[in-house]
């Protein structure tokens, strides 16, 4: 099983490749520590006026320090735990149930030659890298 599981691995990573996706996962609880920790030194320096220029700043510098950090959809998918590969590899395998592959070759060329299967396998991979990994996808021109 470990095998079908790298197949469709590799036929997603192919998929993103070619598409050139990218994907920013927000770092959110980053970005509001420091903006936390900002905006107490500036009450602790400059009371309730550095409270506010402190909460502003570090508002500024979280979110300066968790945008823009775009990597391939294939490098995330690569690093996925194994539960994560398993989730994945369970919505890919209902749409591809019905193919008979040997090899990560195989299947993709069978999917690359079916409109619909790649649409359905993009839209499904979109969904899981938006709504379970909470990431920004961008597509590279």
């Amino acid at each position: 099983m470990t095998i079908v599981v790298d197949d469709i691995m590799k036929l997603l990573c192919s998929m993103a490749q070619e598409r050139k996706m990218k994907a920013a996962v927000k770092h959110s609880g980053k970005g509001a520590l420091v903006t936390g920790a900002v905006a107490f030194v500036g009450g602790l320096v400059g009371g309730p006026p550095g409270l506010a220029v402190g909460g502003a700043v570090g508002g500024l510098l979280g979110a300066w320090m968790t945008s823009g950090q775009f990597k391939p959809v294939t490098q995330i998918l690569m690093e996925l735990p194994p539960a994560e590969k398993q989730k994945l590899f369970n919505e890919a395998s209902a749409i591809v149930r019905n193919l008979d592959w040997t090899d990560a070759l195989q299947l993709t060329m069978l999917v690359m030659g079916s409109e619909a299967l790649q649409q359905q396998l993009m839209a499904m991979l979109v969904t899981y890298v938006t709504k379970e990994l909470g990431a920004e996808i961008r597509y590279e021109d």
